[in-house]
């Protein structure tokens, strides 16, 4: 086991960190990370719009009005139907600050090569808001990426106007940006003409037919979600940030899920019936309880079963952290990072987790996801809230958490023998000294 853990650490672990550091994936899961509350704003008003609690509904009918519900709809507008807009907006900005070029321009010159890319409507009368929302998420990262990419090697190439001294900062910047920008909206100005009347169909269409809908029909899958939540466990267990690595591509491939689920959803379309069960939510609130490792069940697993002094009074302190899906106390503190006694039920309460919510969910015992909650979300609140208002996802976290304790017990058992025989060699030891 010494010499599989040591390859790893020679072989794997150095490019996984390096994939990690990666600064356009970095920009992606930061420009994620940006548009959050904008995620959950929407979805917070979709909950509300159609919580299934009839005497609710009928009270606001009875003090709104039947409109009542334009307010959430109008939210709706401005979040999840633009989500591919400022996701544009956030990967472009966080992407251009780490290279120290203007970011707020690249943004801005972003957005609009995007919007240059975007269809009109049949009638032509405006753009087309299916490809605002998340249907046009994949071209929307590429058009981030790549259009800051080209503005940031203009900018650097010193290609600016240079205003006499006396000018304002503001207007300065907006000149010295201006040939960059000039150049990146022609070279996308140009790749529009060629798709819409040469090759007679949008950029946006051909990604999301060849590229974007198959993909997300694979990810899609159970053996396709036990390897990302394998991988992000594997990689935790040697003391790598799995989560943040992995982030970027847990976005993009199971956002558009969500939001598929969430706009039907707003439509009347009941939890049980909307189509994706994995989703974002989905992974945050059946398997992620406690952070990465299900850290709640390894913690109640402790509290059953752990006699040694200094892991209780470790879960102790860990605890109110875990509660709140943050687990970096328990995985450096226990230690679990390079600990070969927890390294099986590490990896594996993660994927019988997945499993178990998977196959609920499926037979229809647990609504689908249809609302995103922070994943800093408690326990019993999330998996509520997640499923549209359903307290059945709240029984499941909690058979989730029994089960991820169950599987814990037996390797805590171990450890703590092992932990206590040191302890009283240790003492042995000091006693003959003395």
């Amino acid at each position: 086991m010494n010499k599989v853990f040591g390859v790893f650490e020679d072989k794997f672990l150095p490019v996984a960190g390096r994939i990690g550091a990666q600064r356009h994936l970095v920009a992606i899961r930061d420009g994620f990370a940006a548009i959050l509350p904008l995620i959950i704003i929407g979805s917070l008003a979709v909950l509300i719009n159609n919580l299934p609690i009839e005497p609710f509904q009928n009270f606001m009918v009875n003090i709104f009005g039947e409109s009542w519900k334009d307010l959430g709809g109008y939210i709706w507008n401005g979040t999840f139907a633009i989500i591919s807009l400022v996701v544009a907006i956030g990967v472009s900005y966080s992407l251009a600050r780490a290279y120290n070029v203007d970011a707020l321009a690249a943004a801005l010159v972003s957005v609009s090569s995007f919007i240059i890319l975007t269809p009109l409507t049949e009638d032509g009368s405006g753009l087309s808001l299916h490809w605002m929302s998340a249907s046009g998420l994949f071209v929307s990262l590429l058009v981030a990426v790549v259009a800051t990419e080209i503005f940031r090697k203009l900018a650097q190439m010193n290609l600016a106007i240079k205003m006499p001294d006396g000018v304002p900062e503001a207007v300065s910047r907006s000149f010295a940006s201006l040939i960059p920008a000039m150049i990146v909206l022609f070279i996308f100005g140009l790749l529009q003409v060629l798709f819409i009347d040469v090759i007679g169909t949008s950029l946006q269409d051909l990604i999301y037919k060849a590229v974007q809908a198959p993909f997300q029909n694979v990810a899609g899958t159970l053996p396709a979600v036990l390897g990302i939540e394998f991988t992000k466990s594997f990689l935790w267990f040697f003391g790598l940030h799995g989560s943040n690595i992995l982030e970027p591509v847990i976005e993009s491939v199971y956002l558009p899920g969500l939001l598929e689920n969430t706009a039907l959803f707003e439509q009347g379309v009941s939890a049980h019936d909307v189509p994706n069960i994995i989703t974002k939510p989905f992974l945050d609130v059946f398997v992620a309880m406690g952070g990465t490792g299900t850290g709640i069940s390894l913690l109640i697993a402790i509290f059953i079963t752990v006699k040694a002094k200094q892991v209780r009074s470790l879960g102790k302190m860990s605890a109110p952290a875990a509660l709140f899906n943050i687990n970096e106390p328990i995985i450096f503190g226990l230690p679990i990072v390079l600990n070969p006694i927890l390294f099986v039920p590490f990896l594996l309460v993660p994927l019988v987790n997945v499993t178990i919510a998977y196959f609920a969910t499926s037979i229809g015992f647990v609504p689908k996801t249809v609302v995103m909650v922070p994943w800093t979300t408690p326990p019993i609140i999330g998996g509520y809230l997640a499923t549209g208002g359903s307290i059945a996802g709240s029984v499941l976290q909690l058979f989730n958490l029994a089960v991820g304790a169950l599987l814990y017990l037996p390797f805590l058992k171990v450890l703590d023998r092992t932990m206590v025989k040191n302890a009283t060699n240790a003492n042995t030891s000091k006693k003959e000294a003395v």
